[in-house]
């Protein structure tokens, strides 16, 4: 077969995941940056919450891209789910490049019937709350993380 059916994420999906991702972070007391990309990276949505840092934009936006890319969450492993120690994450990341590629968890990616339409990326509290914003983001649209 030459031509495949491909599942997107939608403006409107992403919307959802990004008002969710908000609320959350509000109700937890944390100023957040959320970036939501399609299956190739690109940016749909990217917001900094009032109080937000401004370098939690470019880490939000790293996350949700490596999500996609890898398709799983975002943690200190290789691209094949490999440990990583300091320096082989460090030197993974210049080599696909600083925007590609991470080790802070908090980027998740979209998942629908077994295709990656996306990812979304949470930076602004402490990991285990970026991870769990992020991964309610993706629930709310029927979509999975994992």
């Amino acid at each position: 077969m030459h031509i495949a059916d491909a599942k997107r994420l939608t403006h409107e999906g992403a919307t959802k995941m990004m008002a969710v991702a908000i609320a959350m972070a509000r109700e937890t007391g944390i100023a957040i940056s959320c970036c939501i990309v399609d299956a190739g990276g690109h940016v749909i949505i990217l917001e900094r919450m009032d109080g937000g840092r401004f370098h939690t934009l470019h880490s939000c936006t790293t996350k949700a891209v490596c999500a996609a890319s890898n398709r799983r969450i975002t943690s200190a492993m290789g691209a094949v789910g490999q440990e990583l120690d300091v320096m082989h994450a460090l030197g993974l990341a210049l080599a696909a490049g600083p925007e590609r590629w991470t080790a802070m968890e908090g980027g998740v990616p979209v998942l629908a019937d077994g295709q990656c339409i996306g990812g979304v990326g949470v930076s602004g509290g402490d990991w285990q709350t970026d991870l769990k914003i992020a991964q309610a983001a993706v629930e709310s649209i029927g979509a999975s993380w994992k």
